[in-house]
């Protein structure tokens, strides 16, 4: 495995209503920011990407979201982890936005990565559909969205389903070796 996808809100951090706007909203998932170290550590780049709909609605601006990826960034850093690119849709449609597979695409060209040996971790059956569509390996956390989803009896067969990112790490690098 030579990179991991991570969508953000719902996956490392906690999903906000009204989206999360301003870096002080930003709040990490128990053991997402520690997980995302672990896999640098492996020798796994990881990626996030992620559809941006406060900024389609002018919620908050780039520099804010910047400013947010920052204490992100800051907070896996703490703990010996690096995130190796932020990608994220700034439109309320297009390619680019999830379940479109266009971020994932984006990513995999600009890292030379092979999305089918890709997870592509996320929270909805959004992020699921992108990671079909792309032919990467789909993956789907229990917080934020998930849970209902699988509730819903939504997730398709062949989707690997953990309570958290902290517990899907632990598989993929289980896997890994």
């Amino acid at each position: 495995m030579q990179a991991v996808i991570l969508d953000r809100d719902g996956v490392i951090n906690h999903a906000q209503t009204n989206y999360v706007k301003h870096p002080r909203e930003w709040q990490a998932i128990e053991g997402s920011v520690e997980a995302i170290a672990r896999l640098t550590r492996a020798g796994v780049k990881v990626f996030i990407a992620s559809n941006q709909s406060g900024l389609a609605n002018r919620l908050f601006d780039h520099d804010t979201l910047f400013a947010i990826h920052r204490k992100l960034h800051q907070q896996v850093a703490s703990h010996g982890g690096h995130v190796h690119g932020f990608f994220f849709c700034p439109y309320l449609d297009g390619p680019d936005r999830k379940p479109n597979p266009g971020l994932l695409f984006d990513i995999a060209a600009r890292a030379s990565l092979n999305l089918s040996r890709t997870p592509f971790i996320g929270d909805s059956l959004k992020d699921v559909k992108a990671a079909l569509t792309a032919q990467a390996i789909p993956v789907l956390v229990q917080t934020g969205n998930g849970a209902a989803a699988v509730q819903a009896g939504d997730v398709p067969e062949r989707v690997a389903v953990y309570a958290n990112l902290h517990t899907a790490v632990n598989y993929l690098l289980k896997d890994n070796h």
